[in-house]
C-alpha cells in the first residue's frame, strides 16, 4: 500500500461510467417494473453504493475511505443502459476505484437481474455484454471549485 499517511486531507470527487447491453424487450421489461427478480434499477443503485462503500475489501492494495456521498443514475436507451457513479469524500487519497467498483457493481447486479431474459436457447448471452467502464472525471482540491 502507498503511505498516504503524511498528506493532508481535501476534497475527493471522481465520476465514474459504464454500460449494459440488452436486448430490447429486456429494456422494457425494466422500464415496466416486470422483472422477476424485482425492480432493477433500485437493487443496482443499492448495489452500487454498496461497491463504493466497500471497494478497500475488494481491492487489495486500496485504502479505505470514509464516503460523503454517492450519487447513482441511470439512463435508459433503447438497447442498453448507462450507469454513472458520482462519489464525494474529504480523504487522503482519491476515490476513481469507489466509482468504478460502483458502475461495475451496479451493471452486474443489472445481468443478474436479467440473465433469465438475456439467455438464448443455448443458455448463452450473445446479445449482453457490459463496456465503456471508465473514469469520466475527477477533482481534489477546495469545495467552492469542485465541477465534477
Amino acid at each position: 500500500m502507498v503511505d498516504v499517511g503524511e498528506k493532508p486531507p481535501v476534497l475527493r470527487v471522481a465520476v465514474a461510467g459504464g454500460s449494459i447491453r440488452l436486448k430490447p424487450k429486456t429494456i422494457d421489461l425494466i422500464k415496466s417494473n416486470s422483472i422477476e427478480k424485482g425492480d432493477v434499477l433500485a437493487v443496482a443503485r443499492v448495489a452500487a453504493i454498496q461497491a463504493v462503500k466497500r471497494t478497500s475489501e475488494s481491492i487489495p492494495l486500496c485504502h479505505p475511505i470514509p464516503v460523503d456521498h454517492v450519487s447513482v443514475d441511470f439512463t435508459i436507451g433503447s438497447d442498453r443502459i448507462e450507469c454513472t457513479v458520482r462519489v464525494r469524500a474529504v480523504a487522503k487519497t482519491g476515490v476513481e476505484m469507489e466509482a468504478l467498483c460502483g458502475v461495475s457493481a451496479a451493471l452486474l447486479t443489472i445481468w443478474d437481474m436479467t440473465k433469465k431474459y438475456e439467455k438464448d436457447e443455448r443458455g448463452q448471452y450473445p446479445e449482453t455484454f457490459i463496456s465503456e467502464i471508465r473514469v469520466l472525471s475527477k477533482y481534489k482540491g477546495e469545495q467552492s471549485d469542485a465541477h465534477c
